[in-house]
């Protein structure tokens, strides 16, 4: 960088390229300073600016006081006073005009903020207002002393909400037999070891019945003691209704309360609690409302079922936990969701009140007793469009009939259409499915079926009706 010192090096540091603005004491150098000294009985004084401001009797360069000549003048005959207030007599009335000028702008400026702006606005730091006066500022503070419903219920129902894992073996041609693991949820529903889940959450390790397939094994894992699963027995299971009742050795479990799933209603609060996404997860809360009531769901395996809707999430794993309400206690047990691009918050839950049913059914008996009994299994590729395109009427096509059932009884078989059941017309598995189970096991119906020819065309059957008395479906 450039030096540059004007032609006055005493004012400049070389060594570091400032300027030195410091008031020098000696009387032939230029000096900055503005701090004066001054005697109130008009002696000599100070001022440390330059040679042309001296107004005492000798100023800072040592000068002679220019009304010294005048009294040694011949013609001079007038009394001479020597000035007394020199430069300070001159600065009185500006100071004083600007003394009252600062006055009348502080007076209109504290007015303007004392009445012009809002009432809380303009407070200090140390909490003044600017006129001056204190003014209330308005405070608001927010303070939760209350615990939220979903906290509240996570609290009281998470103990009772169990991990339920199962291990089982898978076999295909590429890879031959592996084991293979699944999760799920579950709920403590006695305190004794019983514990309440979906069917399907155990289906991959069933055998026949209720026995575990061989190489398999069902746990539950306790919230409090993860690392330490119970192996599991199967009491009995519905696939109907898509419940299970599990047995565990173990005592005291904290067993989750049910309330009356036909009070419940739409909008009302639902909290879910289960695994969602595997073990991992283990005990999520979700929250939302009940969106719908009997709500009818048609599954894959044909079976339909009339359900509660929520838009709490649920997901792979919540299912056989729990959907509580308000108060902590299950109105439903959570089986399925509908997923897919576009859909979203449909979730869906079995009934509490149908739920205890089975359940108690399941541990007195192994399955739901008196529930009625067909004896047949079905070909659901049959349809209105195959049936149509042969000649033949529309209705539920039988695929198999079970050894000394009530169909085998009845003399009803293989490659039979059945067209009405008690006088309703039929078309669907659905459809039979609901006729039947508005009886009960032991009563007698009439079934009436189309019987297709051993040989020739389709269409030259007979029609053919049947009594049954249906049977009672063990599981």
């Amino acid at each position: 960088m450039d030096e540059f010192n004007n032609g006055n090096s005493n004012n400049f540091n070389k060594d570091d390229n400032s300027w030195n603005y410091t008031p020098n004491l000696s009387s032939d150098k230029n000096n900055y300073s503005s701090s004066d000294s001054y005697e109130p009985s008009g002696e000599s004084k100070s001022y440390g600016e330059n040679a042309n401001s001296g107004y005492g009797q000798e100023n800072s360069f040592g000068s002679t006081d220019r009304h010294e000549n005048l009294k040694s003048s011949s013609f001079y005959n007038e009394s001479w006073k020597k000035p007394s207030g020199g430069r300070l007599k001159g600065l009185l009335v500006p100071l004083i005009v600007v003394a009252l000028v600062s006055s009348i702008l502080t007076v209109a400026v504290g007015a303007y903020f004392t009445v012009g702006l809002p009432q809380n606005y303009g407070n200090s730091s140390s909490g003044n207002n600017i006129s001056g006066q204190n003014t209330p500022v308005k405070q608001i503070e927010i303070v939760d002393n209350t615990t939220s419903v979903e906290a509240a219920v996570a609290e009281k129902v998470s103990p009772s909400i169990v991990g339920i894992r199962t291990t089982f073996r898978i076999s295909d041609m590429f890879f031959g037999t592996r084991e293979n693991q699944a999760s799920g949820s579950g709920i403590i529903y006695r305190s004794d070891g019983y514990i309440i889940t979906n069917n399907h959450v155990i289906e991959d390790a069933m055998g026949n019945g209720n026995n575990i397939a061989m190489g398999a094994k069902i746990e539950v894992i306790l919230p409090n003691q993860v690392d330490h699963p119970y192996e599991a027995t199967i009491v009995g299971r519905d696939s109907q209704t898509d419940l299970a009742i599990l047995k565990i050795n173990a005592s005291e479990l904290p067993a989750a309360e049910f309330a009356d799933s036909d009070k419940v209603i739409v909008g009302e609060k639902a909290i879910a609690i289960g695994n969602p996404a595997g073990l991992e997860f283990m005990g999520s809360v979700t929250s939302g409302i009940i969106s719908g009531l009997n709500r009818t769901i048609t599954f894959d395996d044909g079976n339909t079922m009339k359900l509660i809707q929520t838009d709490a999430a649920i997901n792979p794993g919540n299912s056989g936990g729990a959907l509580l309400n308000s108060t902590g206690q299950v109105i439903g047990i959570n089986t399925s969701k509908i997923g897919g691009s576009g859909y979203e918050g449909l979730g869906f839950a079995i009934p509490s009140n149908n739920a205890k049913d089975i359940a108690e059914n399941l541990i007195q008996s192994g399955y739901v007793k008196g529930r009625p009994q067909l004896g047949i299994s079905v070909d659901t590729r049959f349809n209105a469009d195959i049936a149509k395109k042969n000649k033949v009427p529309e209705g539920v096509l039988v695929y198999d009939v079970q050894p000394l059932s009530g169909a085998y009884n009845a003399g009803i078989r293989a490659n039979d259409i059945l067209t009405k059941f008690n006088g309703a017309a039929i078309k669907s598995f659905n459809e039979l499915e609901t006729e039947k189970n508005k009886c009960k096991a032991g009563d007698k119906v009439e079934i009436t079926l189309y019987r297709m020819p051993e040989s020739g065309s389709l269409d030259k059957g007979e029609t053919i009706t049947v009594e049954v008395t249906l049977g009672e479906d063990a599981g």
